[in-house]
Parts: structure tokens; sequence; C-alpha cells
């Protein structure tokens, strides 16, 4: 299986961020047909509480690379590439890998 993770930093207004990022970003997350799976975290301070390095994190899950790349290339995950700008204030961060 992949994975698509997408780190986000800290955003100017975490407000602002947490009713975009449900009302308009996470829609278009659920209109995608090929994710398998979408696991969503909201990091808590570090133990010695400080900030964590990232303010949140979306997993996302593919059975394999053709469906990765037919959903990165969608409409879909398109529109989801290009919503970024509009509430990720703190930057992103994308990497991709395997799960065991």
């Amino acid at each position: 299986m992949l994975k698509a993770t997408v780190l986000y930093g800290h955003p100017a207004s975490p407000e602002s961020f947490e009713k975009y990022y449900s009302e308009t970003h996470l829609p278009l997350a659920a209109k995608t047909q090929g994710l398998v799976k979408l696991e969503l975290t909201k990091f808590l301070a570090n133990p010695d509480t400080s900030a964590p390095a990232y303010y949140r994190m979306a997993e996302l899950y593919f059975e394999g690379s053709v469906e990765m790349q037919q959903v990165l290339i969608s409409p879909e995950g398109i529109a989801m590439a290009t919503n970024l700008t509009n509430f990720a204030t703190g930057g992103v961060t994308k990497v991709f890998g395997t799960t065991d």
C-alpha cells in the first residue's frame, strides 16, 4: 500500500485554518475516488510543553502506484493540491512512501 503524507506547518490563524479545512478542503478529499483511507492528526504539545514541529498531518492511502497516480492527476486530486494555498499559511510538506 502507498501513502501520501501532508504535513501542515503552524498556520497564522488556527481558527481560520480549522474552519476552511473542515468546511472546504476535507469535502474535496471525500469526493476523491481511489483513496482507500484518509487519516487526520492534529498534533499536541511535546511532553516538555514545547510546540510540535507541525500543526497537522493528513495521511492518504492508496492500493498501489497506479491508483495513487490516478488520484493525484484526477480533477479532485488537482483541486486538493491547488486548494492548499487558500488556507495552509504555515506551509506544507508532502512525502510519499510505502507501508509495511
